[in-house]
């Protein structure tokens, strides 16, 4: 892939965020993520890829939702899948609420899985518990393995989680561990990226959220040199012979390498809402600003983009009720 396609993904990550953010806190997430997909569709037609959905929000006939299969970028430049999610927490963004992201992640044509829109049940960390975790252990040793390799009391080990009622019983062992937590209502890509930087204070992450966020989640950390293992958990018959119509195992583990092969991909978000990691976009007297993270596995690079975007020149970037 082309090094200047990471600056490229982030100018569409952009886009969806300013387009989401202005329907922060007005109840209404579905057209949140109308908004950001239809930026993210528009700034992906200028950039010079041969990009097929392989991770979208539904199938051909769910328009306006990028959806798998769709083609994406001029048809000149590298052949590559994407794994896309225009907006990552659309309650978040309704409510006003907590890390919303607009996220793409991309890799060499046929080395993302994919991944069907069921549960996955996942556990990640940041590169300092890279090979101490094992979907297959308990929740305890999960923590008393991190908090070694950390160098931590388990005391002193945050969990994420998402806050739902399937988790009971996660949460309950946790806490019994002595460990300490942070739930969160939505946006697990947020939650496994966070586990990656010291500064978020998140040390691991566990429970089911949505197969297609654990690819995208991937491609992130294995640009951060961190780690994921998940495994599918079909909710019906249908969801199983899914599965099995695609060549997947529904017992076997998946691996960093089953979630995204080869040595080169691109993850690029930009905050939507005020996170942890990343602000939310802030309007000013006729411009916007965006805090955007890129990062490309091959080169190991992490950028940190501060954008200051003319509400005047970006016709795009106006909401339009």
């Amino acid at each position: 892939m082309e090094r200047s396609l990471s600056m490229e993904l982030v100018r569409v990550t952009e886009a969806a965020a300013v387009s989401a953010s202005r329907w922060m806190g007005r109840g209404l997430k579905n057209e949140a993520d109308d908004a950001a997909t239809t930026a993210m569709r528009t700034v992906f037609d200028t950039i010079p890829m041969q990009g097929i959905v392989v991770i979208g929000e539904g199938e051909m006939d769910e328009a306006p939702m990028l959806y798998i299969g769709e083609e994406l970028g001029t048809g000149s430049g590298p052949a590559v899948d994407v794994a896309v999610d225009p907006l990552e927490g659309t309650n978040i963004v309704a409510s006003g609420g907590w890390n919303a992201l607009a996220v793409i992640a991309i890799a060499d044509k046929g080395n993302l899985l994919h991944a069907p829109d069921m549960y996955m049940d996942k556990i990640a960390v940041g590169p300092a518990a890279v090979g101490k975790i094992d979907i297959n252990a308990s929740v305890t040793e999960n923590l008393l393995a991190v908090a070694k390799a950390k160098n931590k009391d388990i005391g002193d080990i945050v969990a994420t989680v998402l806050n739902r009622e399937r988790h009971a019983g996660i949460i309950e062992e946790i806490r019994t561990a002595g460990a300490r937590i942070k739930l969160i209502n939505d946006g697990d890509v947020a939650g496994a990226i966070n586990t990656a930087f010291e500064d978020t204070g998140v040390d691991i992450l566990f429970g089911l959220g949505g197969a297609p966020e654990g690819v995208i989640a991937a491609v992130g950390l294995k640009c951060l040199g961190g780690e994921i293992q998940g495994r599918l958990v079909p909710s019906n018959d249908e969801e199983r012979e899914r599965c099995l119509k695609m060549g997947l195992d529904v017992e076997k583990v998946l691996y960093m390498d089953d979630l995204v092969k080869g040595d080169d991909a691109i993850f690029a978000a930009t905050g939507v809402t005020d996170g942890e990691l990343l602000r939310g976009v802030q309007f000013k007297e006729g411009y916007s600003e965006t805090h955007s993270l890129v990062m490309r596995s091959k080169s190991g690079t992490i950028r940190f983009v501060e954008g200051r975007h003319s509400m005047k020149k970006k016709p795009l970037l106006v909401m339009q009720d």
